[in-house]
């Protein structure tokens, strides 16, 4: 069985699973005595973290996903604050999938706690789309104790939106029909996939509302946006014709590469030299192997060999050398401890999706002219190394360290698979 597209058919087979609050819930179910409370899940809850999940009950004091652990600690502080256990999570996401696959074997993970089915055909086995997705909601119930909101489409842009209607424990259907209904009168902003810089740039041109926006002239937004201003279009009219792609199985969850400097260091110029060597290393494999990323982390090992690493997750999915470089340097400069020497840094990008879907398009930088130069750079880029070699282009800024000639011991890592 294959997913398809918008155009082939207009029925509502596609489901969207979001499970609610997923790290606090599974810490919850996990250990009783916190169920009520407001749990709040970070990297360190005693350091410079951000919150990961945050619990309805923790929501209910403003703390919020990519909030600084320090303000989540102000607006709750009697909140309970535990470290995330990733690979528990994994593990639990794993067993979810195998859930969703006795009623289709099109089923795509979208991140640890979403993913993607499509049941046209499975009808006459487990009923339509709705009676699955209860059946769906039951089992995850039952067999874990949690709670999923679902968003049920003829698209996967559509049954997105629909998952994040009713939260929590939610079950929202939208057909083709109900677009002009359900989605013209949201804010662009509100739209899955258009960015804070997206929907600034769209606002300039007096478009607020996704009615606006799926009623205003294709050749304005194509002239504005180039290629993504037909993309825009298609989203505000619900329209998406990207299939359940089960394949996503088979492409890496994170591209990295990290370097053991031959001296170790304390020089924030050598290190950030390092860092623009290495983005620009991730971003040309992110482009090589057609995938944009949403997430960049840092990683840093002093000399007495602890190990640092934080994440930063973009307003955009980008693929570009500039982006990459800019949040791992912040990253550098908000967490380096400079009194410390650093014998090892690395960059990875991670949350990583196809680059022709929908849902991942690169930023709007100053429109279309600047965003086809910056693609256009880097392609060129791209094609001298491919026929030269890595070597064969460097900055100027890079010469000093000896990074262009292999200053160090370099490794390369693909994140782990996502394996059914």
């Amino acid at each position: 069985m294959k997913g398809q597209g918008s155009c082939e058919r207009s029925e509502p087979t596609v489901i969207h699973i979001d499970m609610d609050a997923f790290f606090a819930a599974v810490e919850q179910q996990a250990h009783p005595e916190l169920r009520g409370k407001p749990v709040i899940v970070c990297g360190d809850p005693d350091g410079r973290a951000v919150v990961s999940t945050a619990s309805y009950e923790a929501r209910a004091f403003g703390v919020r996903s990519a909030m600084p652990v320090k303000e989540a600690k102000r607006l709750c502080p009697h909140g309970v604050f535990l470290s995330s256990r990733l690979s528990d999570y994994g593990a639990v996401s794993r067993r979810l999938l195998e859930v969703y696959r006795r009623y289709t074997p099109v089923v795509e993970p979208f991140s640890i706690d979403e993913a993607f089915l499509d049941v046209a055909g499975c009808e006459r086995l487990h009923g339509d789309a709705v009676a699955i997705a209860r059946k769906i909601k039951e089992d995850i119930l039952r067999g874990f104790g949690l709670t999923c909101s679902v968003g049920i489409a003829p698209n996967k842009f559509l049954a997105k939106m629909a998952s994040d209607m009713q939260k929590p424990d939610g079950l929202t259907v939208i057909r083709a029909d109900d677009v002009s209904r359900v989605i013209w009168p949201l804010p662009v902003g509100k739209l899955y996939g258009v960015g804070e810089r997206t929907a600034e740039a769209l606002a300039s041109m007096g478009i607020t509302t996704a009615g606006a926006l799926a009623k205003a002239p294709v050749d304005m937004l194509v002239a504005r946006f180039g290629v993504m201003g037909r993309v825009l279009h298609d989203v505000a009219n619900g329209i998406d014709d990207s299939a359940v792609d089960p394949a996503v199985w088979d492409r890496p969850k994170s591209l990295g590469r990290e370097i053991t400097l031959v001296e170790d260091s304390s020089d924030e110029d050598v290190l950030t030299r390092h860092l623009l060597s290495l983005s620009e290393q991730v971003a040309r494999r992110l482009r090589k192997h057609n995938l944009v990323a949403r997430t960049v982390t840092l990683r840093l090992r002093y000399s007495d060999f602890t190990t640092l690493t934080r994440s930063r997750t973009l307003d955009e999915f980008t693929c570009y050398d500039e982006d990459v470089y800019r949040a791992s340097a912040e990253l550098l400069r908000a967490n380096w401890t400079r009194s410390r020497k650093v014998r090892l840094i690395g960059v990875t990008a991670s949350g990583l999706a196809p680059s022709h879907d929908y849902t991942c398009q690169l930023a709007l930088f100053g429109g279309h002219a600047a965003q086809e130069r910056r693609r256009n750079l880097a392609s060129a880029l791209d094609k001298v190394r491919d026929r030269f070699g890595e070597g064969a282009i460097t900055r100027a800024s890079l010469i000093d360290t000896g990074e262009a000639a292999g200053g160090g011991c370099e490794r390369e890592g693909e994140g782990e698979r996502a394996r059914g």
